[in-house]
């Protein structure tokens, strides 16, 4: 699969398998983990998902798998067979090994229903009961018995007799000596038997002296009544050491001859570690299996980011690659459009790499080639790359590389440079890869992006949520809607100052109402500068929620009033668009002395600037003669009937509640 180590950082993979890493036991087991990529065999991946899949269930079974930290067995299997003798320590670990691979081999037998591919797996590990079986004999408490041979058994039995007979004449020399020693304890001191004599009573005790105490008030003194004792038990010692390096060859010997199954052992174990490991890492973000697809498709139902809290974590619904080749996901900053593109990016991955993933068993996904991602500036001071020559270089190579079965991220597009040249190039840059037929998902701001994705076969909006009352997001995607930005919303939850949003906000929609019959004329002139080429653009008509609405006349045509036109007063009753909720109201109260107007939306009374509106429907066309009563717009049924009550006579306890009128 082809994947570069930038695009792996962009949508943490690494931080992935590192975790996976930690949950590792054995060193190969970890080094497995580190160096573990995706794969674009569908074979491989399915293979992988079903060992997942297996030692999940094991560990959800309150199991506990069996697995050996296998601590120095890389060096004692690299050195097998080229004549190395072996410590009675790394014989030791050796056996230990053998012995954890035993009990895995008798666990996974009893567990063949539920995990019949690991279990074949351990079926291939040999205990190699034989060497076993030996170093069991040799070895107890990690040094050689005297069982290990009839010879060593013979040394040490001379041994312990020696010994026995310089503690007894020691004993007898602490009696005749006992005046000039400084207490009555027998030692050793670089092998010799050694008794404790006061400096100044050196004299009173031949022998040689092999130590002294720290403060130098203290002689260890071997005495010259055991010196031929001692000789006899040197002699002896250096008849163990020699036939303990006898055992000890052979041993290593009989492991070497089965230098083949030893090394395949570790390379099982270490699989077996790094099984468990993706499992345990799994459960920790509760991974599901998805279905798998011959195409490449995306199709995540409840999925979540599995490096964010799940309590915190907003689930995704999204699909990319059946119905539509091209998602544009738009909508507030800070509204988690790029955490939806590296969910997108990082559970393909995973699922290419044979990790379960947390979304639901609905779930689908194909096998991809090629992942690659534009994520974030990308700006490098070293490589004198701004923000802009960094996008087009990741883009470039993601456009060169791209095929039917890749998968394209790509955030901010045209960010970093002349909005005008920066759309176009990602118009074309998305036409040409909607040609190639490759998977893409795009974040913008710009609503010509958004119209493409509108009028373009095979592309399709989508939306990050935005609470209107809270001015939070929500985060939630959702498909076929086209997002806003919401600037000024999310800079007053930032802290900025409420003088300077208000000002940004008047200049706004200054310039929205200065200027409707340029915005209108770039979009009539798509015949000569089109947004989407003829060979990519709908034949069908637009579907209403993927439109992007503009105020128009009640004939269907943009407005053009002139600038006098404009400045005529809104009278109650007038239909007008409303720039901020990008929709019509109506007219309720005429502007007051600060140029507020009342404007009815769904039955709510809103107050607007005179600024955020424009004229959309005269009131003349609405309603039939100059005396029509409004109530029936502005009021409810129950209100009227008791306007006309109380018009007629006077009825005790009956009253109109009106609703407050809101602000903005």
């Amino acid at each position: 699969m082809v994947m570069n180590e930038q695009t792996m950082r962009m949508l943490e993979l690494d931080k992935m398998l590192m975790l996976a890493a930690d949950y590792t036991v054995s060193p190969a087991g970890r080094r497995l983990a580190e160096k573990h990529m995706p794969s674009a065999d569908e074979r491989q991946v399915e293979a992988w998902l079903e060992e997942t899949e297996e030692a999940a269930a094991l560990l959800a079974a309150g199991a506990s798998i069996p697995l050996s930290a296998m601590e120095g067995i890389d060096v004692i299997v690299a050195l097998l067979g080229k004549g190395r003798v072996y410590t009675v320590s790394e014989l030791h670990q050796m056996n230990v090994w053998l012995t954890s691979i035993a009990q895995s081999k008798r666990y996974m037998d009893n567990k063949r229903q539920t995990a019949a591919r690991i279990a074949s797996y351990a079926d291939s590990m040999s205990d190699c009961p034989e060497l076993r079986k030996e170093l069991d004999r040799c070895l107890r408490g990690g040094v050689l018995a005297d069982e290990a041979s009839a010879e060593l058994g013979r040394i040490r039995r001379q041994l312990y007799a020696i010994e026995g007979k310089i503690e007894k004449r020691l004993e007898q020399s602490m009696s005749k000596y006992k005046s000039a020693l400084q207490e009555s304890i027998i030692s050793k001191r670089r092998g010799h038997y050694v008794i404790a004599v006061k400096r100044e009573l050196r004299k009173q005790v031949p022998g040689t002296v092999w130590d002294e105490s720290a403060s130098g008030q203290t002689l260890f003194v071997e005495p010259t009544d055991i010196a031929s004792l001692q000789m006899e038990w040197d002699s002896w010692k250096a008849d163990e050491e020699r036939e303990c390096y006898a055992i000890q060859a052979r041993l290593s010997e009989m492991a070497g001859a089965r230098a083949s199954e030893l090394a395949w052992n570790v390379d099982a174990m270490a699989a077996f570690d790094f099984i468990t490991a993706r499992g345990k890492l799994s459960r920790m973000y509760d991974g599901r299996r998805p279905a798998m697809s011959r195409l490449p498709v995306i199709r995540l139902v409840n999925a979540r980011h599995p490096l964010i809290d799940k309590r915190q974590c907003v689930p995704l619904d999204a699909e990319l690659g059946a119905n539509w080749r091209q998602l544009i996901v738009t909508g507030p900053n800070t509204g988690g459009k790029t955490v939806a593109l590296k969910t997108f990016g990082l559970l393909v991955l995973l699922h290419q790499c044979g990790f379960l993933i947390p979304a639901d068993a609905a779930s689908e996904l194909g096998v991809f080639a090629q992942v690659m991602a534009d994520l974030g500036d990308g700006q490098n001071l070293e490589q004198s790359l701004s923000t802009f020559s960094a996008h087009m270089t990741n883009v470039a190579s993601m456009v060169n590389a791209a095929g039917e079965r890749s998968l394209l991220l790509l955030d901010e597009l045209a960010a970093g440079t002349d909005p005008g040249e920066g759309i176009a190039l990602s118009v074309a840059v998305l036409e040409h890869l909607l040609l190639k037929r490759s998977l893409v998902a795009a974040t913008t701001h710009f609503n010509e992006i958004k119209t493409y994705a509108a009028e373009t076969e095979g592309c399709m909006n989508a939306s990050m949520t935005f609470d209107r009352e809270t001015l939070k997001p929500l985060h939630r995607l959702v498909i076929g809607e086209v997002g806003e930005s919401r600037a000024f919303a999310v800079a007053r939850r930032f802290g900025l100052p409420e003088m300077i949003v208000a000002r940004a906000e008047t200049l706004a929609s200054n310039a929205v109402s200065a200027a409707p019959v340029q915005t209108d004329r770039s979009v009539s002139e798509r015949s000569s500068r089109p947004y989407a080429s003829e060979s990519v653009r709908r034949q069908q008509p637009q579907k209403p929620e993927q439109r992007i609405e503009r105020p128009r006349s009640e004939s269907g045509e943009a407005d053009s009033q002139t600038g006098e036109n404009r400045r005529k007063p809104l009278l109650a009753g007038d239909c007008v668009w409303i720039y901020p909720m990008k929709r019509t109201g109506i007219v309720y109260k005429e502007a007051d002395e600060r140029g507020n107007v009342i404007v009815q939306v769904e039955q709510r009374k809103m107050s607007f600037s005179h600024k955020r509106l424009a004229p959309y429907i005269d009131r003349t066309r609405l309603y039939p003669g100059e005396d029509y009563d409004m109530s029936i717009v502005f009021d409810s049924k129950d209100n009227r009937k008791k306007r006309h009550l109380m018009n007629r006579k006077h009825v005790k306890g009956l009253e109109i509640v009106t609703d407050p009128e809101a602000g903005e």
